[in-house]
């Protein structure tokens, strides 16, 4: 990252030294007093309309209005400039091992080990550092797949925190044992892709996944009692997540799509098919060869297994599961948060600031600043392998191939026995024939946009509200029946709705639980600073929208 990419950092240094703090908010308002004295000084003349009434950017309606906008977005501008820029972080891993085998390369040409060429790898870096859009194009790639957008992370975002401006723990490193305990989840998710989620207590397998994740030195998953515990197996660690069934109400309930109705059975892949378990096609997706089609399900099917959520995840649009949500909502009008003022007022109804229609808007808008952060993330900062590689190092480690710093507790495993008996390889069965999509694993994109997205919700709605009627799928996934347990509540079906898609990408194979947990914080940042801006911009007086974060604490915006 080249320094004149960091001016907020430099401004602030060179403030500090110069002069006080509010001494230097007051220099940032001169621009705002030229426009005002331009206005005051005539310069900008007023039109008259042919009833009389002035009209124009000089008038008395147009410069005042256009001078309050320009501070308004000024002072948005600033508040972001005195956040103090974070720092990021990283595992190290880049740096700590010379072969890169530690850090992210798919697309780019390999070894036989699946190791990157350097060269290659070394344009790579060039491209990032540099910034320029000609280096990105010189990147030496390998069988044609191309990388995903990594220049997103450069990009400006005119609302909200600047991409650059947030921060994510550092991944897990290479040889950790954090590392060691994720790898062991995705094999076992992977292995139990085709059990419905309504059979996890019953079923061996998921018996002994959890049993094995809980020898785990770090395991960083729910537990219940100190124990991984079928209950909380696969997953996330947000308020309401270990709370009713597995999958979230907004991803069962029809939704209503204005005068249609949408029934929420998909179109699902085949069961028992997993990808990359042999070693020659593994290599191949890494240096950049084409993948093969996927098979399906020719009868749509509610999500009743990981297979179903995984490919749910897979073609989703990015905000989509969480426009449903806002949808469903609205069918069974769930209370708006206590804070909105229109909950009080005697005349009026919010519309276009606070109304339906402005929440739509902002569900949606805020996953596109959400993005460019975590881009920002993966590109720039962190460049964390995807899981498909990490058992792609532990396969040549155990057959003898190579030698790796891995952790013991994943070499002790009995899922690697599970995986070499079912395939004949330690390589981690994957759900879709690509694998892992063209760009590093830490952030997650779905994560990311799922924190932010469900944060907007959970501002705009009471948390507390008891959703009506739930329901739960059949384990073939052909009907829904009623479920009757402990009530569900919007936050927690919310919070269950964002860990569904983090974790589902995890269940694909595709993603860490470390990249699913931190992208929803990641994201959830993005939504609350962004959903400030907002706020400041409404002329609707109130004292702020509440809601509950992943953590558990609560926040009013």
């Amino acid at each position: 990252m080249t320094d004149d990419r960091l001016p907020v950092r430099t401004i602030l240094n060179e403030s500090e030294k110069k002069t006080s703090r509010r001494r230097f908010l007051n220099q940032f308002s001169t621009g705002a007093a030229t426009v005002a004295a331009i206005a005051a000084s005539g310069n900008a003349q007023a039109q008259v309309a042919p009833g009389g009434h002035a009209v124009g950017p000089g008038s008395a309606q147009g410069m005042p209005r256009a001078v309050e906008a320009y501070r308004t977005r000024e002072e948005a501008a600033k508040r972001e400039l005195l956040t103090l820029a974070p720092d990021h972080p990283t595992n190290e891993d880049e740096a700590r091992y010379p072969n890169k085998i530690g850090s992210y390369s798919k697309g780019l040409p390999h070894n036989r080990l699946g190791e990157v060429d350097l060269a290659a790898y070394r344009s790579f870096l060039a491209a990032l550092d540099s910034e320029q859009p000609s280096d990105f194009e010189n990147i030496i790639i390998g069988l044609g797949t191309k990388l995903t957008n990594p220049q997103a992370g450069l990009a400006f975002e005119m609302q909200g925190p600047d991409s650059h401006a947030l921060a994510q723990r550092p991944a897990p490193a290479f040889s950790s044992a954090e590392e060691a305990a994720e790898i062991a989840e995705n094999y076992w998710m992977a292995l139990a892709r085709d059990i419905p989620f309504a059979d996890y207590e019953a079923h061996p397998l998921t018996q002994q996944a959890a049993r094995d994740l809980g020898r785990f030195s770090d395991f960083r998953g729910p537990k219940s009692g100190g124990q991984v515990a079928l209950g909380t197996l696969f997953r996330a660690n947000t308020p309401g997540d270990l709370a009713g069934p597995f999958i979230s109400q907004f991803l069962w309930m029809d939704t209503p799509f204005g005068a249609e109705r949408v029934d929420r059975k998909m179109t699902t892949t085949l069961p028992g098919l997993d990808y990359m378990t042999n070693y020659d096609e593994w290599l191949a997706v890494q240096n950049g060869a084409a993948a093969g089609p996927n098979s399906f399900d020719p009868v749509p099917r509610y999500i009743r297994n990981g297979r179903d959520l995984g490919q749910w995840v897979h073609i989703d649009v990015l905000f989509q599961a969480y426009f449903n949500a806002l949808l469903i909502l609205g069918r069974f009008r769930a209370p708006l948060d206590p804070g909105n003022p229109y909950n009080q007022s005697r005349t009026q109804i919010g519309f276009g600031t606070l109304g339906d229609p402005f929440i739509a808007s902002v569900v949606c808008a805020v996953a596109r600043p959400a993005l460019k952060a975590v881009w920002y993330q993966k590109w720039f900062v962190h460049r964390r392998l995807r899981p498909e590689v990490f058992a792609g190092r532990i396969h040549n480690h155990v057959t003898g191939a190579a030698r790796y710093p891995i952790h013991q507790d994943i070499l002790d495993s009995p899922v690697l026995q599970q995986l070499t008996s079912k395939n004949g390889s330690a390589l981690l069965p994957m759900a879709f024939p690509e694998g892992s999509p063209t760009h590093p694993s830490y952030g997650a994109g779905h994560a990311t946009v799922a924190g932010a997205c469900v944060t907007v919700l959970k501002a705009f709605f009471d948390e507390s509200f008891v959703i009506p009627d739930p329901v739960e799928a059949s384990r073939d996934g052909l009907s829904l029946h009623p479920y009757t347990g402990a009530p569900l509540t919007v936050g927690g079906e919310l919070n269950k709705l964002a860990s569904n898609v983090a974790i589902g990408r995890n269940i694909a194979g595709v993603h860490w639980r470390s990249d699913a947990i931190e992208s929803l914080k990641l994201g959830e940042e993005v939504a609350i600073r962004y959903l400030r801006e907002e706020h400041h911009c409404l002329n609707e007086q109130f004292p702020g929208l509440s809601l509950t974060r992943f953590d558990g604490t609560t926040i009013t915006i």
